[in-house]
């Protein structure tokens, strides 16, 4: 599960110009290539021989995440994620995340029609796991699309091996893209696990070119009162051309 994808402060600016510069070469062309929800997973892989990359910033009440997660499919139905994540809290920084993942699609999503895919991670916090080996899961993401793509709705249903309590959990999302007018979506979803209340994402996606470079910004929470969990995301998502040899 991933976050958001923008660069809106001097601290993301400074670690991912490079990186913004590299694609700003590859970016061109109009292929439509639409993004996933922030938790909910789609149905779609980038194309074979290109490359993404999700660069985010989470601000909480109490911890600020940032988070990049570039992914490169290599053979044609296989993407390859890896990233990490460094949260601060209480002036302190550190690396909360290191997440390795492979997704693979048995039908591609078709306009009007629906897609199904297979993704396999293990997500390692080296302040708990002290191995190679963290949190293990399995996804299976399903994507419908509606009304010539102007709706496109994604379920989730997985399984999560929660490795420092040792317990096996299940995991679900639902989530939706509502094109409102040219190159503007709102977005918005709703995810948990078999225990707990859910939580939910609102917010709004404009492409800056479409299909290649999409701002995200949303406001996140857990649902009932008095969580203190309530979050603001805001990220950046860049889509290659194909590149790789």
């Amino acid at each position: 599960m991933r976050f958001t994808r923008y660069c809106p402060s001097d601290l993301f600016k400074t670690a991912f110009l490079p990186l913004c510069a590299f694609f700003s070469i590859l970016l061109t062309g109009s292929d439509a290539y639409a993004v996933r929800p922030f938790f909910t997973d789609d149905a779609r892989i980038v194309d074979h021989k290109a490359c993404h990359v999700e660069n985010g910033i989470q601000v909480g009440r109490d911890s600020t995440e940032y988070r990049m997660m570039p992914g490169c499919n290599f053979t044609g139905n296989l993407e390859l994620t890896f990233g990490a994540a460094l949260s601060s809290y209480d002036g302190i920084t550190r690396t909360t995340d290191v997440l390795l993942q492979g997704k693979t699609l048995f039908k591609t999503l078709e306009t009007n029609g629906w897609g199904g895919g297979v993704s396999v991670g293990n997500s390692l916090d080296p302040r708990i796991h002290h191995t190679a080996i963290g949190n293990l899961y399995i996804n299976v993401p399903m994507s419908f699309s509606l009304f010539d793509d102007r709706i496109v709705t994604h379920t989730n249903l997985g399984w999560l091996r929660e490795k420092e309590i040792g317990r096996d959990r299940m995991t679900w999302g639902l989530g939706a893209e509502v094109k409102l007018i040219e190159r503007f979506w709102l977005i918005a979803e709703t995810f948990g696990r078999n225990y707990g209340k859910p939580f939910y994402h609102v917010g709004f996606r404009y492409a800056l070119i479409p299909g290649h470079a999409e701002i995200d910004t949303a406001y996140g929470d857990r649902f009932g009162h008095n969580t203190r969990e309530q979050w603001v995301v805001v990220g950046l998502r860049l889509v290659s051309l194909p590149f790789l040899p």
